[in-house]
């Protein structure tokens, strides 16, 4: 069920998001921009800055800062983020509903607690809580399990009861590792990395057991697993549970509604932090497009959506594209994914609809690569070097692409670690993650490429204004003549 913002609730939300912005009222961009009709690519891109884009991400930092530091699916924190978005779209003229689900949410209450109690020196240790872990407050013994897995019973055999367990990752799941850590009577678990780079992951919302499960990354778990004598602190405090989140989905009042292109941002956050990059970045970009083309009559509808509970598991993408009747789907004939576009030590990419730059994921459904060809186009025509992404499904573009739906998008990168090719190519620190703050607390305004997010920015409204005026390359209907094939390579995009 979608509910309609009627005229009441949107001044009151639109009441609330003004109060929410940090900036001053004046909009960005050239003061055109407040009355013309940006229908052309110059006009679009001359309108769509960063600066807006900043604006947004600015409030959704004060919402955060008002909310515990965290906009997570579930909580007061997201809800307002939804509150400000629906505000903007409903003052703006587009039709705008509300689409309620529940789900099982974690919710981290207050940050994790791990501490070296002995030998000295004692001190905190930087962790990352794994969704759905259990509540508790524990200081005991560790105990290592060195290079077994963790995911048998049988390595266990001889486990002091009441120690913490400290695991590696890899060959199982999480889930069966702390499970397993349980029944031979750990108190707590601590699960280290097997590669470089931090490590955020999740039990999965069927773990009940109430048991305190965090991790660190490879160098600190292989420093405390040679540690003697290892005392430490474990202290979560979580709630698992039933709660009730939202998708924002707004439609232009113009365009064939027989010929639906989509435009969709997560826009909550972890745990952890605030998720102003990931994915305020993405969330902030698509608003800015959206506002600019308030005024613009699309040739083909045009629908943005703002998904909650991706960090739970896509899930709110899930439910939108499992509620669609078989007609509805019909009528979508693409989908445009952004998340994280302005990571600080980011690379360009490009979701690989061909799977021609891939490593085995294959491709997206048919009409995806000429989606890839657009944004290979707009990269070419400013001059910024791109390279291709693999489709892993990690992201709102999943459910779309499950039903046959031809996706695409770009991003900057999350925890992967660049490379000293991509730092050629690039800039930045070659071994470091393209996101450094990647789900955690550091992710707020500041935690920002201003360069990739303006770039990227500008492939938002590119693309979504290109395939609202035509998508003549995708499903073969003819759109406004004014805008012409872009040439990429041999093949032309319409």
């Amino acid at each position: 069920m979608r509910h309609s913002i009627t005229a009441p609730m949107a001044a009151q939300l639109l009441a609330i998001s003004s109060a929410l912005v940090l900036t001053g009222t004046a909009s960005a961009g050239p003061q055109a921009c407040d009355s013309r009709v940006n229908s052309t690519h110059d006009k679009l891109q001359e309108c769509v800055t960063v600066e807006g884009v900043r604006e947004h991400q600015a409030a959704l930092q004060a919402i955060a800062n008002a909310n515990n530091g965290i906009r997570t699916s579930g909580t007061p924190g997201h809800d307002q983020s939804v509150q400000y978005v629906v505000g903007k779209l409903a003052a703006a003229g587009y039709n705008v509903t509300l689409q309620p689900f529940q789900f099982q949410t974690f919710i981290s209450l207050s940050p994790s607690v791990l501490e070296q109690i002995a030998p000295p020196p004692v001190g905190s240790i930087p962790n990352s809580i794994f969704s759905y872990s259990g509540s508790g407050d524990v200081t005991a013994p560790v105990a290592t399990l060195s290079a077994i897995t963790g995911c048998n019973a049988a390595d266990f055999a001889g486990f002091p009861a009441g120690n913490i367990a400290l695991i590696s990752r890899g060959a199982c799941s999480f889930a069966i590792k702390a499970t397993n850590a349980y029944n031979a009577g750990a108190v707590g678990v601590i699960i280290y990395n097997n590669t470089p780079g931090t490590l955020n992951g999740t039990l999965g919302n069927a773990f009940a057991l109430d048991i305190p499960v965090t991790s660190v990354t490879q160098a600190v778990g292989q420093q405390l697993a040679a540690t003697a004598g290892l005392v430490m602190r474990l202290k979560t405090d979580t709630f698992r549970g039933l709660a009730t989140s939202y998708n924002v989905l707004a439609e232009s009042r113009d365009g064939d509604p027989n010929n639906v292109v989509m435009v969709g941002a997560h826009l909550d956050s972890v745990n952890e932090g605030p998720g102003i990059q990931d994915n305020g970045s993405g969330s902030a970009a698509i608003l800015e497009t959206a506002l600019q083309m308030a005024k613009v009559k699309p040739r083909n509808k045009v629908r943005f959506a703002w998904w909650g509970a991706e960090e739970s598991g896509l899930v709110g993408s899930t439910f939108f594209v499992n509620n669609l009747t078989q007609e509805e789907r019909d009528r979508i004939t693409l989908y445009l994914n952004f998340d994280m576009i302005g990571s600080p030590n980011y690379v360009f990419f490009i979701l690989d609809g061909d799977d021609s730059d891939g490593v085995g994921a294959g491709p997206g459904p048919a009409g995806s690569a000429e989606i890839e060809k657009l944004f290979e186009s707009y990269y070419t025509q400013i001059g910024e070097p791109f390279k291709g992404s693999d489709f892993t499904g990690r992201s709102d573009y999943g459910p779309f692409i499950a039903v046959g739906i031809p996706s695409g998008g770009v991003r900057t990168g999350a925890e992967g670690i660049k490379t000293p090719e991509e730092a050629a190519i690039w800039g930045g620190v070659a071994g470091a993650q393209y996101d450094p703050c990647y789900h955690l607390a550091c992710d707020t305004f500041d935690n920002i490429s201003l360069h990739a997010l303006n770039v990227n920015a500008g492939a938002v409204a590119y693309a979504t204004l290109h395939f609202a005026m035509t998508t003549q390359a995708i499903n073969g209907k003819r759109g406004k003549g004014n805008f012409k094939p872009v040439y990429w390579g041999p093949q032309a995009i319409q």
